[in-house]
Parts: structure tokens; sequence; C-alpha cells
């Protein structure tokens, strides 16, 4: 099991110093490619370092999780307008093959798979590599996983009627339909995110 893995399962918890040379041990490499590949992790949101260049699981707040989450649905409000505008049927017609190949909803691993096939889509039937560049950097997927590992069957189903929504707002050429709806989507998240947050809080 990789570094990204014990982090998502919780193995590593949110604010655990990673040692590179207990981490050789424990996964049976060399420091070597633990050094690469905690690069690559920091890169991708998954890891912070200090001053002190000490690596750590990251850990953010709630209040970090909500301004993440608030510029998210600005930007991709934007990408779904902007989709609308310039996909139109041909877009919409990709993005409901991707809903309707999205599987048992209970499947977590499945989902994230197909909620990352179905954003990406929209990013780029939007046709900004500015917003993309944008969203790469603001996206956290340790955020994401967290994310759909609290959602129930009710919160899987709802998420991929919204994603059905959105496909009509495209077919119509609705910018600002498109614009509410990925609003909306991505504001649900958050409150998901939230609740799990709380609960866990209340628990320790």
């Amino acid at each position: 099991m990789g570094i990204r893995s014990l982090i998502l399962d919780g193995v590593l918890a949110a604010g655990e110093q990673l040692k590179e040379e207990e981490l050789a041990e424990r996964i049976g490499v060399s420091r070597t490619p633990i050094r690469d590949a905690l690069r690559r992790l920091e890169a991708e949101f998954f890891v912070t370092r200090s001053d002190s260049q000490r690596s750590f699981v990251a850990d953010q707040s709630v209040e970090d999780i909500d301004e993440i989450f608030t510029l998210r649905a600005m930007l991709e409000g934007h990408v779904a307008a902007r989709a609308a505008t310039i996909g139109g049927p041909a877009l919409a017609a990709r993005l409901r093959a991707i809903v309707d190949d999205a599987g048992d909803p209970r499947d977590v691993e499945a989902f994230l798979d197909h909620n990352a096939d179905f954003h990406a889509e929209v990013l780029a039937g939007a046709g900004s590599e500015r917003l993309a560049t944008m969203l790469s950097r603001l996206v956290s997927q340790p955020i994401v996983h967290r994310t759909a590992r609290n959602y129930d069957a009710g919160q899987f189903e709802r998420s991929l009627a919204e994603h059905r929504e959105l496909v009509d707002a495209i077919e119509r050429g609705d910018a600002e339909w498109a614009r509410s709806v990925m609003t909306s989507h991505i504001r649900r998240a958050f409150h998901v995110f939230e609740a799990a947050a709380q609960s866990l809080t209340r628990e320790k």
C-alpha cells in the first residue's frame, strides 16, 4: 500500500509527521522513492512541508475547507456556464454517456472515478486552459475522497441526479441554469464534509 492510500484510508492521520525511514520500512522500498513520492504528494496537497523541511499529512480546518469549496463553487460554476455556452448538445451527449455508465453509486471508488471523469469533461467543454490551471491547484483530492467516503446512498443518488440536471442545462445551452446547478452541487458537497468533521469532533 502506497503513501497516498495510507492517507486516504486514514491510516496516516491529518497532521501526522511523515518520516522517510519509517515509511520506507513500512512500504518496503528505499528512501529515494519515498522522497520522490512525498514531493508529488506535496504538489497534490496531500502533504505539507514545514520550515524545517519536515513532512506532515495535510491538515486543514473546516473554515479552510469552506473557503476552498466557496472558491470551487465560483470557478466551477463559471466553468459550467462556459460549457453550456460552448459545448451544447455534443458535450451533453458525452456527459450523458458518463452519467449512464456511473455504475453502483454505493461503490465509493467507482463513484470517485465517475465524478472525476464527469467534472473533467465539463472542464474540457469549457475550453479554457486558464480555468483548468486554476482548478488543478484548488481541487484537493484528499478533500474529494474524504467527502465521498461520508456519502450515504441517498447522497450518492442526489449527486448523480445533479449531474443529470447539469447535462440537461448544458444540452439546452442555458448558462445560468448550469451555473446554478454546479454551484449548488459543490456547496452541498461541502456540507457533507462539514457534518462529518463536526461528528468526528464530537466523538473525540
